[in-house]
């Protein structure tokens, strides 16, 4: 309530600023009773001591008189709409709406959404020089797009990209507004979903190999960006790190993404590529613009599932929909190739996978089934110390006589359990552990005597 408080009383002072500095602009440009240096001498708020998110996001990256003005624009919709009522005057002349307001009605057709055009009249007007110097303010380079703070609203390639609307993000719309930061989830603009454990690297068990490759990637998050922007040999090197998970279901592969999320204190974003892939032309590239573009001001690890669904191997164009598959894997593969951070694709058949993308990948790691030896390890690190076997179970012939993922073992284990818990017992006896497997060698199709 405090943050809450805090900030709104820092907003309140910029909408009062905001108010005074659009009437103004309309005595410049209509009036012409005010010159534009006005505008320029128009007193900010100070904020110097001022607490709260939106007050320190202003000190920290010491924004300017434009800035203020683009982002308090960009807030204005959702916290005071009715300050923008003025923009929807009418030019007598020709009875539509002032081309130079920008701006596009929101759905119940009443409200006024500014675009960045309307950002440009406030703080322009006419003066193309000006108008041009504005400009870097919603490019790639500048902090709004690199902390995903606000974006314009990208529109088809044959209209100016100033007439997008003009959005703050709904991360930081919910740290201004509620105090808290909100974390993004799948729906249909956006298809990835934050993926996350509760468990530690105590309980994957993986041969050596696996963890020396999963210290590499470790050493990357902790090094890799410092590596590449601040030693002549980072101009050597392409942006980000890129790792290829192979192996069959249940190894392992999601497990340790999390747990290197939950290790580094990074986000991990899954995308399901199967899910993903559109029948619609340009659906794809838009859906996973959208998540690269917010992973890129995030620093999150970005997992993509059932990678073989864009990178399988290819067949030879014969129709459109094989066009417009090689056009998405064009696309994935540049976006690849421009993140500056870490993603992991993820594919249960790494024959499936196309050769001529595996030299895209800094790191390769086959997650195999484990051997007898690691499937002894999981099945006694697998049971916690509120359950026992019993006497008869033989763990190490268990290991070496079925072949069984982490996860299989562990869905043995519950069934196993839930009826310890049904004869109000703690004992997992010899005949629940192989009705378990029976179960799990049915879902994979297998058959045991």
């Amino acid at each position: 309530m405090m943050m809450n408080r805090t900030n709104a009383k820092t907003i309140e002072s910029e909408l009062i600023w905001f108010q005074k500095l659009i009437f103004l602009r309309g005595k410049i440009s209509f009036e012409q009773s005010s010159p534009e240096t006005d505008l320029e001498s128009l007193e900010l708020p100070d904020l110097e001591k001022q607490a709260g998110a939106y007050a320190e996001l202003i000190k920290k990256h010491r924004f300017r008189m434009e800035e203020r003005l683009v982002l308090i624009l960009a807030l204005i919709p959702h916290v005071k709409p009715a300050l923008l009522d003025m923009l929807h005057m009418k030019n007598t002349l020709y009875d539509i709406p002032f081309t130079e307001f920008g701006g596009v009605k929101n759905t119940d057709r009443k409200g006024y959404m500014p675009t960045g055009e309307t950002a440009m009249f406030l703080l322009a007007g006419d003066n193309l020089e000006k108008r041009f110097a504005c400009i870097p303010l919603f490019e790639k380079d500048h902090i709004f797009y690199k902390e995903g703070i606000l974006l314009i609203e990208k529109l088809d390639n044959n209209t100016p990209f100033l007439k997008g609307q003009l959005s703050v993000s709904q991360e930081y719309l919910s740290l201004f507004t509620t105090g808290e930061i909100h974390k993004p989830d799948f729906s249909a603009n956006f298809p990835a979903k934050r993926i996350y454990t509760t468990q530690d690297w105590s309980d994957l068990v993986l041969s050596d190999h696996l963890f020396q490759g999963i210290e590499e990637i470790k050493n990357y998050i902790q090094f890799g960006k410092k590596l590449k922007h601040n030693f002549e040999f980072g101009k050597r090197i392409k942006p980000g790190f890129k790792v290829l998970f192979t192996g069959p279901s249940g190894t392992g592969k999601t497990l340790t993404a999390t747990l290197l999320g939950k290790h580094c204190k990074l986000d991990v974003y899954r995308v399901d590529l199967s899910q993903v892939v559109s029948k619609y032309i340009g659906e794809t590239e838009k859906n996973l613009s959208r998540v690269f573009d917010k992973a890129e001001s995030k620093n999150w690890i970005l997992f993509f599932d059932e990678a073989d669904a864009l990178f399988g191997k290819r067949s030879n164009v014969s129709s459109s929909n094989d066009r417009h598959a090689n056009q998405e894997v064009s696309f994935l593969l540049q976006r690849l190739e421009t993140f500056d951070g870490l993603v992991i694709l993820c594919s249960n058949f790494k024959k499936n996978i196309d050769e001529a993308f595996f030299r895209r990948f800094q790191l390769v790691l086959d997650f195999e089934i484990p051997d007898a030896y690691h499937r002894s390890i999981l099945w006694r690190k697998s049971k916690t110390d509120e359950f026992e076997y019993a006497q008869d179970i033989d763990i190490e012939n268990l290991s070496e006589t079925y072949e069984l993922t982490a996860a299989s073992i562990v869905n043995i284990l519950h069934y196993s359990i839930l009826k310890c818990l049904s004869r109000n017992d703690n004992t997992i006896v010899l005949k629940d552990i192989q009705t378990g497997i029976k179960i799990e060698k049915i879902k994979e199709g297998k058959s045991i005597v």
